[in-house]
């Protein structure tokens, strides 16, 4: 875990140095211009917590909601077709990973989204950013939703089949959770990109 946040590259407050006291500026703030005007205050711990957590709520209920109505009145029927031959719902039971990837290796991607999701909630104290707090709450509401399925659907606790049912013509089944992690881990990437941390502090190569 410790790994994974320093790859990330959150700062951790309990090992930074005391700065002098000339220099030091309030805990999770700024310093304050020279002109005497009112310092620009950082995002306070509770609304970044709340953004993550309100959008992984909000993904994780979609993806539970839209799995038990195709359960409900798909599986097992005729596949309903949305946009003619592009694009279909067809309720699909899938042991792998997302996209039907590794069928053999059910409990393996069940360990990882186990530590997806703790890695992403001990990082949750550490946000300052906004875009990063969406992207991570994306990730954990999609990470949550699959993992429901493993654990609670048949054959087995941590064995179970995720529920598939978006097939695009030519491409792999897959649900709201995945699109879910694929949104955040795009959003990541672009965060990245731009130079913008977990912080919120901006970088330049």
């Amino acid at each position: 875990m410790a790994e994974a946040e320093r790859i990330i590259g959150t700062p951790d407050s309990a090992g930074a140095e005391e700065p002098a006291a000339s220099d030091a500026t309030p805990a999770g703030g700024t310093a304050a211009p020279e002109d005497g005007s009112a310092a620009p205050e950082r995002p306070t711990g509770r609304r970044r917590i709340l953004a993550l957590f309100v959008v992984a709520v909000l993904a994780y209920l979609l993806d539970l909601g839209s799995k038990m109505l195709v359960v409900a009145e798909l599986e097992g029927r005729e596949p309903i077709r949305v946009i003619g031959d592009w694009l279909r719902f067809d309720a699909i039971r899938n042991p792998g990973a997302a996209f039907g990837m590794g069928e053999a290796f059910t409990i393996i991607f069940t360990c990882i989204a186990v530590a997806v999701i703790v890695v992403i909630i001990r990082l949750a104290r550490k946000l300052y950013s906004l875009p990063w707090a969406i992207a991570l709450g994306l990730l954990l509401g999609g990470a949550l939703g699959n993992l429901t399925d493993r654990i609670f659907r048949s054959p087995g606790v941590f064995e179970g089949a995720v529920v598939d049912f978006i097939a695009p013509a030519h491409f792999a089944v897959f649900n709201l959770a995945d699109s879910a992690i694929v949104c955040g881990g795009i959003l990541i990437v672009i965060l990245s990109f731009r130079g913008l941390d977990p912080d919120g502090t901006v970088h330049k190569d």
